[in-house]
């Protein structure tokens, strides 16, 4: 059996560091350009920033379709039991539903939508499938931060994902405005692994998608980041998608206003990418958080 090198070791050691990440960004097949919806000037600003907003890629009833269904899930105290929901630390308040491209028929469609999956294979330069699902709810006044991370960090160390090959998909369903606890980006952060320090707990799941302690940035890295790019905070209005890298560190403070903050998020990984043992936790996590259902690609 071949074993696969850590190309980016993380949790595994006393001090953190900063990896130059050493592979492409925009994946090309066969060295030509992968057709697809997103325009050059996406492409450009995607590959420089680690990100790109498609402003208004669903129609306004689609997307009250979406929050009405999402609504039904908060409601429903049997959906707040599963071990796929998440609330937040101080409340039994809706945080995260996993698996709703399994499990619900809307978001399973959502999931496939080609105005999504088409991008995604278009960057990745490979079919699709979906490594991860989620909808978002970040409750009015009471919503609670993420902290700075790198998803792939996490997907890299505790669900066994190899390389830098894919990307998120965030259906923004409510305006995201400044007040209440936007996406914030790194632009470029893409570029550079952040290696983490302190071991992966046992089930370190539970309370990570709660409040995320292990494998957040170090505040010295972390500012070395925010002086190369800064940080940004897309206005992106309801209908659109903000697409951005897996490496790409971000984060989202409290939500100050009355109403929620919400998202379907959608991780497409390529099918040239797939995940295996995990390379810095005791177990794989569970299947809700990280399909290794490859087959089921999305044409």
């Amino acid at each position: 059996m071949t074993t696969l090198v850590d190309a980016y070791p993380s949790r595994i050691t006393t001090e953190p560091a900063v990896i130059e990440r050493f592979e492409p960004v925009i994946h090309h097949p066969d060295g030509t350009a992968s057709p697809g919806p997103a325009s050059h000037d996406a492409l450009v600003e995607y590959e420089r920033d680690g990100y790109m907003v498609m402003e208004s890629l669903f129609t306004q009833s689609e997307i009250d379709a979406y929050l009405g269904e999402l609504a039904a899930l908060a409601r429903d105290p049997e959906v707040r039991r599963r071990p796929e929901a998440v609330v937040e630390p101080n409340s039994d308040a809706l945080r995260s539903l996993f698996a709703v491209h399994r499990d619900n028929p809307l978001f399973h469609e959502l999931s496939r939508d080609p105005r999504l999956v088409d991008i995604a294979r278009q960057l990745l330069g490979s079919d699709v499938y979906v490594h991860q699902s989620r909808v978002n709810l970040k409750p009015g006044l009471t919503g609670q931060p993420f902290f700075w991370h790198s998803d792939f960090e996490t997907w890299h160390t505790e669900d066994g994902m190899p390389r830098m090959r894919a990307v998120s998909a965030s259906v923004v369903l409510t305006d995201n405005t400044e007040f209440n606890g936007p996406l914030m980006l790194i632009p470029g952060s893409h570029r550079w692994f952040v290696s983490c320090v302190g071991e992966t707990p046992e089930r370190n799941y539970e309370m990570s998608l709660k409040a995320q302690q292990i494998g957040t940035p170090d505040p010295a890295n972390l500012e070395w980041l925010v002086a190369q790019g800064g940080i940004v905070a897309p206005k992106a209005r309801r209908g659109s998608v903000i697409f951005f890298e897996c490496n790409t560190m971000h984060a989202s403070g409290v939500n100050l206003a009355p109403a929620p903050r919400s998202n379907a998020f959608f991780v497409y990984n390529s099918v040239d990418n797939q995940i295996g043992g995990p390379f810095a936790a005791p177990a794989p996590r569970p299947e809700y958080l990280a399909s290794r259902d490859t087959i089921t690609t999305l044409r």
